[in-house]
């Protein structure tokens, strides 16, 4: 039987379930990249607070360390749920026009609806697959979604014409371990000179890639990670404030509420009576 299911962060890494969808209270985030299949309904999502729709029957696919949040869908309707580890996606090679689209926030949409009875049967073979102890059956389905990911980025790539690529030089790949590596550690003290050592690239030279690939500095990025994790916390939580800054990786209360405010028009208090009124 199917039952209401809202996706918690420690439910994610690679698995397949399905279940009744409601509108999320809150944007969420977390580090794999997510297939969804908007099984009986149209389903709205804000990603970084930009509107986007998935229609009946369609597949879309994002990176989650993007804050995303649900919030329109039809009562009572299902949907299906697919997440891939980072490392994973990573090892596939997808093309550069697909890795850097995912990495600045915009998600692979399959507009004009599929072979919807197909992908119900995927969803659920992938489903058992990967709920085997057996490591054949986990195999077959990760290269059926590899497979069904690149066909998705082929009916998206005839949709939108996306920017071009980047010469295949590595530059795509060392962007994204970078993000990667940014979104495992937001909470730590990170420097320009630790991200880059992780990939490893000359400082400048990676903030020079990461800045052509995925649109935003090193630093910048790092601030949007912790800034959707604080959000996150003062809805979902009652945390106090303190606590609040120091879990989404700023040093301080003081350096929290700076920064905070300028990015949301908003002190964190009242943002939180806000959106949990």
């Amino acid at each position: 039987m199917l039952q209401s299911y809202e996706p918690r962060i420690d439910d994610f890494g690679l698995a397949c379930w399905q279940g009744r969808v409601a509108v999320m209270n809150h944007a969420h985030r977390h580090d794999d990249i997510e297939i969804n299949f908007a099984a009986d309904s149209d389903l709205v999502y804000l990603f970084r607070g930009r509107r986007t729709v998935l229609r009946r029957g369609g597949i879309a696919a994002f990176w989650a360390a993007v804050p995303h949040q649900l919030v329109s869908v039809t009562p009572n309707s299902t949907m299906r749920w697919l997440t891939v580890p980072c490392e994973i996606f990573l090892g596939w090679r997808m093309p550069d026009r697909v890795i850097r689209t995912l990495l600045r926030g915009m998600p692979l949409l399959e507009s004009a609806p599929g072979p919807q009875a197909a992908d119900h049967a995927l969803f659920s073979r992938w489903s058992e697959d990967l709920a085997q102890p057996d490591e054949e059956p986990r195999r077959i389905a990760l290269l059926e979604i590899e497979a069904r990911l690149r066909r998705l980025a082929l009916a998206a790539a005839r949709e939108h014409d996306g920017a071009p690529s980047l010469p295949r030089d590595g530059a795509i790949e060392h962007a994204a371990r970078m993000a990667h590596f940014i979104t495992l550690h937001f909470r730590e003290p990170l420097t320009v000179e630790r991200v880059a050592a992780a990939v490893p690239l000359h400082p400048h030279y990676a903030m020079r890639v990461f800045k052509e690939v995925i649109g935003t500095t090193v630093h910048g990025y790092l601030a949007e990670c912790r800034m959707a994790e604080a959000r996150r916390l003062l809805v979902a939580t009652d945390m106090p404030l303190m606590e609040v800054a120091l879990s989404s990786g700023f040093g301080s209360q003081s350096s929290f509420y700076s920064h905070f405010t300028a990015a949301n028009a908003l002190t964190p208090g009242k943002y939180r009576r806000l959106h949990r009124a």
